[in-house]
């Protein structure tokens, strides 16, 4: 990660992606909440300590884009290990971009940036989980070379809205 710790002064308008400081949360909840709806504040504060803070010397990542100082992007990733009988293998949580800056190379630079930190640490494949109605990211996605994995996502609805709790007895 000596690579993303470089504080070399970029020219003015050049992209440069480094590890999230606290001072760039405000920007990363400002992105978030222009392209979703709604402002996460609490979310991100606590994301930001699990891999901001948190990842320090492990394999997390939480990185910034920022041009002339300003952050424009975010990914947020780690490997896991043995999951779902996986070897470790590199996930993206996360990856958003300002919208007024899209179509910059601004997430391809953001996926490079974890791809060679991926490397770095001997992972060999990186997975992420999308909505299927996102065509959006999907397309970024596709556009970076990603495919279908030989996994199958399974839900299970918890809690229905009409009962007040599980019954006790199910599984009786």
């Amino acid at each position: 990660m000596k690579a993303l710790r470089s504080r070399r002064k970029a020219a003015p308008g050049q992209l440069s992606v480094r590890p999230v400081v606290r001072a760039d949360l405000d920007a990363v909840i400002d992105i978030d909440a222009a392209v979703t709806g709604l402002e996460k504040r609490e979310y991100w504060q606590r994301v930001y300590r699990r891999y901001g803070i948190g990842a320090r010397g492990e394999r997390r990542w939480f990185l910034v884009a920022v041009i002339d100082g300003q952050v424009v992007g975010f990914l947020i990733g780690e490997v896991r290990d043995w999951e779902f009988g996986s070897p470790p293998c590199g996930w993206v949580f996360v990856i958003d971009v300002d919208p007024r800056v899209r179509q910059a190379g601004i997430a391809s630079q953001l996926l490079s940036t974890l791809n060679a930190s991926l490397r770095r640490a001997g992972v060999r494949k990186l997975r992420t989980l999308l909505a299927r109605d996102n065509t959006l990211i999907l397309s970024f996605f596709r556009s970076q070379g990603m495919m279908a994995a030989p996994l199958i996502p399974l839900e299970l609805d918890v809690f229905d809205g009409d009962a007040q709790a599980a019954p006790s007895n199910a599984a009786k």
